[in-house]
């Protein structure tokens, strides 16, 4: 599989997980485990679904408009779990149409960018993209794992779902 299929691939699996998730888990959690400290990196619930969002939005910064936004990962984005969860929902589709723009051999090169702190970084491009999709991969499971404690019924969200049902309606 070529480079530009696997992150074809991957940007869809993106956007079917974290509306999975939307759909199914956050849908359903009550308002006070929403809010509450449930041992994840960020805290609680909404905070790690603001930190999916507000990671997205630098990371297609980042790729797709050249620019660095410097904003604390921790940013509260919206106060409102719908919104926050709409928005979100939303986020998580630019990246198709936007590496359907990018030629080949843009995956041979580097990505530029300045960290909050000032720091100028350069990586390379492919691996850095895939970050983007394995961060947001890591946080849907730490979200998961909260709300399988919280004994929420779980969404199934292995990228093999998804290839499997793509693959049925072929």
């Amino acid at each position: 599989m070529s480079l530009p299929n696997y992150f074809a691939s991957l940007a869809r699996y993106h956007v079917w997980a974290t509306q999975k998730l939307i759909a199914s888990n956050l849908a359903t959690v009550s308002d006070a485990d929403w809010h509450r400290d449930c041992g994840l990196f960020f805290h609680s619930v909404h905070r790690t679904v603001n930190h999916l969002l507000l990671t997205d939005d630098i990371w297609f910064a980042r790729f797709a408009e050249g620019r660095s936004l410097r904003l604390p990962l921790d940013t509260e984005l919206h106060v409102d779990r719908a919104t926050v969860c709409e928005a979100l929902g939303v986020a998580v589709t630019r990246w198709s149409p936007w590496l359907e723009t990018l030629p080949a051999g843009r995956y041979d090169g580097e990505l530029c960018y300045t960290r909050n702190n000032g720091e100028e970084v350069r990586i390379p491009f492919a691996p850095a993209l895939g970050h983007v999709f394995n961060h947001a991969t890591h946080h849907r499971g730490q979200l998961t794992a909260a709300l399988t404690a919280m004994v929420l019924p779980g969404a199934e969200l292995d990228w093999v779902q998804l290839l499997q049902q793509e693959a049925r309606s072929r």
